[in-house]
């Protein structure tokens, strides 16, 4: 199994290591091949109610479901989790004292809604494409296209990786759901990179990378899509990461990473230049059949849910964003891990007139995640989300949801 897939199975609710197997491994000359990945879908029941003023939307940031056109709150939908099914290849070999590998994926979806609605139209994703080389003496470099750097432990060490989260959609065509992402971090994603990683240094490590720039969402909030901003890039987005890992009777990691990007858009004929940046920290500890996780962040420029998504105004003025999550997970004698997490994003007015915006997107999450056998696990979660907006309107969405996901 690829080592993206190995770090989200081990960090995540399950932490099982009948979970982290490796897929299949073909022998095959100087290289080995591991055929790798997941399938997986969800059954979701969603409940949707604006319970202050006109509720929240989507296009002002809100992340709970709001209610459709004809006052319906009530939706059911099979869709993939946020962990999309998954097919990767990796290949690996070693030649003059490198360790050389390979990784290429791509995701198909659970549910298509687009034209002609026979669910056969919509295009998988494709989230890597990298080669890696170095050796345990001197560490790793990676070229190619991969999960972003900063924010990455955050959603490997979410419990709802194996399950659904927030974005639960009760409607035929989602392609992932949302998990935590903006209801407690700021989604990494998967981005073109050259970075490197440093040997374990006695449980200590940190990695360095330069990014291909987001395109980054404009600040205005208006009834269209928002424009692409990042026209121009004076240069590539910096990212970081350092984390200490610890074995014993209390078990984790503790980590720190942060991101750096220029972003360039027009307003008004003329250009319109800031930074904008972020940084974390976090732990994910383990003594017997316990584990808690606790994670923060803090944005400037950064916004919400997205990287630099809402993180300026129409005027070009910064909002600050913050968040978080706590999650403590049980493992009880049958096998099943039973878990409950609490993560809230948070994103500042650039100026006393910006109240059209979201001021917080809030989750809990209730979930069962148990290993029916070596590879399948049976999923039940139950997930509430909460939007306000600085105009002190709100939706609120609850949802429920049954599936199963099968790693190999």
């Amino acid at each position: 199994m690829n080592n993206k897939i190995k770090l989200a199975v081990a960090g995540s609710v399950l932490a099982l290591s009948t979970a982290a197997n490796a897929g299949i491994v073909i022998p095959a000359g100087d290289w080995t091949l591991d055929v790798n990945g997941n399938v997986n879908a969800f059954a979701n029941w969603v409940d949707a109610d604006s319970t202050k003023g006109s509720g929240v939307t989507a296009a002002e940031g809100g992340l709970a479901a709001a209610k459709d056109t004809l006052g319906e709150g009530n939706s059911q939908g099979i869709n993939t989790g946020l962990l999309p099914s998954w097919l990767g290849f990796t290949g690996t070999t070693r030649q003059n004292d490198v360790d050389v590998s390979f990784t290429i994926s791509f995701q198909p979806n659970a549910s298509d809604n687009t034209a002609p609605y026979h669910g056969d139209s919509k295009t998988p994703l494709n989230r890597q494409a990298f080669v890696t080389f170095g050796d345990k003496s001197w560490g790793t470099v990676k070229l190619g296209k991969d999960l972003g750097i900063f924010a990455g432990q955050a959603i490997l060490n979410d419990m709802t990786l194996l399950g659904v989260g927030a974005g639960a959609t009760g409607r035929s065509g989602g392609a992932t759901t949302l998990g935590g992402i903006g209801t407690g971090y700021i989604y990494p994603a998967w981005k073109g990179q050259i970075s490197y990683t440093t040997p374990n240094m006695n449980g200590f490590s940190a990695s360095i990378g330069i990014m291909n720039p987001n395109n980054i969402p404009d600040g205005v909030t208006t009834s269209t899509a928002r424009t692409i901003s990042s026209i121009n890039q004076d240069r590539f987005g910096i990212e970081g990461q350092v984390m200490y890992e610890f074995t014993g009777d209390v078990s984790g990691k503790v980590w720190a990473s942060g991101a750096s990007y220029d972003v360039t858009r027009v307003i008004g004929g003329a250009e319109d230049s800031y930074t904008a940046s972020a940084y974390d920290v976090g732990a994910a500890v383990s003594s017997g059949n316990l584990g808690l996780t606790a994670y923060w962040y803090d944005g400037d420029g950064a916004g919400t849910t997205l990287f630099g998504n809402l993180g300026v105004d129409g005027s070009g003025n910064k909002r600050d964003s913050d968040g978080g999550y706590i999650q403590a997970t049980y493992v009880i004698p049958t096998g099943t891990k039973l878990g409950l997490a609490y993560g809230e994003s948070n994103l500042d007015k650039a100026t006393a007139a910006d109240t059209a915006i979201v001021d917080k997107n809030e989750r809990w999450t209730i979930g069962a995640y148990h290993p029916l056998t070596k590879h399948l696990n049976l999923v039940a979660e139950y997930n509430q989300v909460k939007s306000e907006a600085h105009n002190n309107d709100e939706n609120e969405n609850d949802s429920f949801s049954l599936g199963a996901i099968l790693f190999f």
